[in-house]
């Protein structure tokens, strides 16, 4: 039997920021208030990663200027990874570097090849301020990585290259909610 509340359960499903909104390109603020209103930041986050369906999502992809994500991502044994981290460091990224299919919530719809290595480590705290340090491989090191570039004011599709790069501009402009150019 499940001793803990399931993350998200009474948060709200926020509006998901579109790659070509301000917030997802700049790098996000320090929280410096944890109180109420990080913990209602962070279960509004899982319900809409959880609506979403996706495997991470960082506070600036709905709109907030913090350093924040949560995640509830597997790792290439299939074990579940679930939390949170706040004012994460991406502190060691390290091992083989494997390109491998990435997509985001901010670019629905899309993937495309990217490069990234296969061990990562964040450093950062939980939302009472408890130090917190995460070590992914695999799949969890990938959505740790994407995860950090988010908060750092990146997107996965600013580290495709070549013709992997050509393919997803193409799919960037025809995606339906995509801004036309102007």
């Amino acid at each position: 039997m499940r001793q803990r509340p399931i993350p998200g359960n009474s948060g709200l499903v926020r509006t998901m920021s579109l790659l070509g909104d301000p917030v997802l390109h700049s790098a996000c603020a320090e929280v410096t208030d944890f109180g109420p209103a990080l913990d209602r930041l962070i279960e509004d986050m899982f319900a809409t990663m959880y609506a979403a369906q996706g495997v991470g999502l960082a506070a600036n992809q709905i709109g907030v200027n913090q350093r924040v994500f949560v995640y509830d991502c597997p790792d290439d044994e299939d074990v579940r990874h679930v939390g949170h981290v706040v004012n994460p460091r991406l502190v060691e990224a390290d091992g083989l570097e494997l390109v491998g299919p990435e997509g985001c919530l901010s670019l629905p719809g899309l993937e495309a090849g990217t490069v990234r290595f296969d061990r990562a480590v964040v450093e950062g705290v939980t939302s009472d301020g408890a130090p917190v340090r995460i070590c992914g491989t695999g799949f969890f090191a990938r959505c740790l990585q994407h995860e950090c570039d988010h908060l750092d004011g990146g997107v996965y599709a600013d580290r495709v290259t070549g013709l992997r790069l050509r393919r997803l501009r193409r799919a960037i402009r025809r995606a339906p909610w995509s801004a036309p150019a102007s």
